[in-house]
């Protein structure tokens, strides 16, 4: 049995001893502590306090501060009110609690009457940082958690600095994985590179609560980065797996010393390799092109749904080979390969960091560009007077690719030609042979945990002989709107429902990037408060505004700033009348 069980079940049974000798003393009859969840509701009683408190000591995330404020309470109650027994019974109240009932001069005395005391400026501080610790992690739970974005993958539908809410009830939110963990971190520590910032014995099952719909076809959605369940710390921004296929070995756990190329002639060594689980795996933000039992095929960069062409999203962009007359967006250097020329970059909202040079005439009178720009940027680009020519950059069918999922020469698969490829579907069954094999193996081991063999030409499934699998999840294909510069399921694979987070509802702020907007982007932020979208930091008419399939809606900055100076106002007057009312 797991660790985190066994401690559960004997910090359990320890409390249950406990309240078994100290309802007594407090008027309840003992027999009530042994029956489950009424127990809580009878303790609640003992200390005074609000029956729907249950509430917060069933959600987990919380559950453990509640129950520990319990037991500290308790100890109050008991008459034990030292600054030490507090705290032990704060930290280790399933150990304190049967030692307190088995005390012969225990009595019970009631909660500590506080209102006759003034309170501390200590005591003050702490219960509104409970408070607020309580109220948070329920809300960014259970309800919407703010998110930012941090890559160029879903561009120009979600922008690189965008700052949005994520609904968690949109599919119905999850039950933390984790309970254990530092407040409002996801998985390192502040302040620390590799510090985990949860305790990983104590683990809860998958379960997801009620929500208002399920994934559908074009929803953009917030999951755990499946490729996320191990992780080389030394690159915790890298696939793990990639990494792996790159240093041509099947693991490198154990191996924290292996080097690999960072640069060029640059070796680091890659640290110690974990394991993460689900919840606290990266977060993504893609948009969902086929769902659980939809066939999926990419050709020349065009979506195929079940044989049928799936329109290209509005703001989609792609890469592009541009011929110039000289030197238009960026001077050629040996070392940098491109100086781009940043304020025709920004003029164009093209990122510098996603341009590059891919060829140079003899007499260097015409250079082809590399450029990843959206159809609206693609347009006024044509029309230069120095542009020759663009044409999208198309990866031929055939062509292997060897970070493309499956990952084999068998199935040659690439970034613009991909499939075709059933996606997976709960209860659904799959033929399997030592070919497709590769489209399945990590969902049998990796999320449905099962063990396989492959010995010869038969496949063994925990142990048996078998020519087929049933699945027992739905799973989904997720891409960047970015087509051809996205890290997502072409390299990857499917994503599982159990790593479903979320939908991205309400984008609040969005400010540019200086790495990738050098220009408009170093603007000052004083400054850019004066300043339009194209010239300053702000995106102005990204602030406030909704999340669609189809992008953002027109922003509500003004409304929103209307009701904030409206309650302040209100606010402000009503005192007003309160002050004139006291001196009357």
């Amino acid at each position: 049995m797991d660790i985190s069980y066994i401690f559960l079940i004997l910090a359990s049974l320890t409390t249950i001893i406990g309240l078994w000798k100290l309802f007594p003393l407090a008027g309840q009859d003992s027999w009530k502590a042994f029956v489950p969840l009424y127990n809580f509701f009878v303790w609640l009683k003992v200390i005074k306090k609000p029956w729907w408190w249950i509430f917060l000591i069933i959600t987990p995330g919380i559950n453990f501060l509640m129950v520990a404020i319990m037991y500290l309470l308790t100890a109050k109650a008991f008459n034990k009110r030292t600054n030490q027994d507090k705290a032990v019974a704060f930290l280790f109240g399933y150990v304190y609690l049967p030692y307190v009932a088995f005390q012969k001069d225990t009595a019970y005395v009631g909660p500590e009457d506080m209102s006759k005391r003034k309170p501390s400026m200590a005591r003050e501080w702490t219960e509104a940082i409970v408070f607020a610790v309580i109220a948070a992690t329920v809300i960014r739970t259970f309800f919407f958690e703010a998110f930012t974005i941090p890559t160029s993958s879903l561009e120009k539908s979600m922008m690189v600095g965008d700052y949005l809410f994520v609904s968690k009830v949109s599919y119905g939110a999850k039950i933390p994985n984790t309970p254990l963990s530092f407040p409002f971190v996801h998985h390192t520590l502040p302040g620390t590179a590799t510090t985990k910032s949860y305790l990983g014995w104590f683990k809860l099952p998958y379960f997801r609560l009620p929500g208002f719909g399920s994934v559908k076809n074009n929803d953009i959605v917030v999951f755990n980065y499946p490729d996320g369940d191990t992780v080389a710390l030394n690159y915790q921004n890298q696939s793990y797996y990639q990494i792996c296929r790159d240093a041509k070995v099947s693991s490198l756990y154990n191996k924290p010393n292996t080097r690999i190329e960072v640069a060029r002639g640059i070796f680091q060594p890659i640290g110690e390799v974990v394991a993460r689980p689900v919840d606290k795996r990266e977060n993504y933000v893609k948009r969902c092109v086929a769902i659980a039992g939809d066939k999926l095929e990419i050709k020349d960069a065009e979506i195929y749904i079940n044989d049928k062409h799936i329109a290209t999203p509005e703001h989609a962009q792609f890469h592009y080979f541009v011929k110039t007359k000289g030197y238009l967006f960026g001077d050629y250097d040996p070392e940098r390969n491109i100086i781009p020329n940043e304020r025709l970059l920004d003029k164009y909202d093209i990122y510098v960091d996603e341009i590059h040079i891919s060829d140079i005439s003899a007499n260097q009178d015409t250079i082809e560009y590399s450029i990843n720009m959206p159809l609206s940027s693609l347009a006024k680009v044509k029309v230069l007077s120095n542009v020759i020519s663009a044409e999208k950059e198309i990866t031929p069918k055939g062509v292997y690719e060897s970070k493309i999922f499956p990952h084999t020469s068998s199935i040659p698969w690439n970034n613009d030609n991909f499939g075709p490829f059933v996606i997976p579907q709960a209860n659904t069954t799959v033929n399997l042979d030592t070919t497709n094999i590769k489209l399945y193996d990590k969902i049998i081991v990796n999320y449905e945990l099962n063990k396989l063999e492959i010995k010869g030409d038969k496949i063994f499934i925990n142990g048996a002989e078998t020519k087929t699998y049933t699945f027992k999840m739905d799973y989904y294909f997720m891409m960047g709107d970015n087509r051809q510069n996205s890290a997502d399921s072409r390299y990857w694979g499917v994503v599982p429902n159990d790593h479903i987070v979320g939908k991205p509802v309400f984008v609040w702020m969005s400010i540019k990037d200086p790495l990738k907007n050098p220009v408009s982007g170093s603007v000052g932020l004083f400054k850019s408060f004066f300043e339009d979208s194209k010239k300053g930091r702000f995106r102005w008419e990204r602030f406030f505004c909704f999340v669609s399939e189809d992008g953002l809606s027109k922003s509500y900055r003004v409304h929103f700033l209307v009701i904030i100076l409206g309650i302040t106002g209100f606010v402000y007057f009503r005192n007003k009348r309160a002050a004139k009312k006291v001196k009357k």
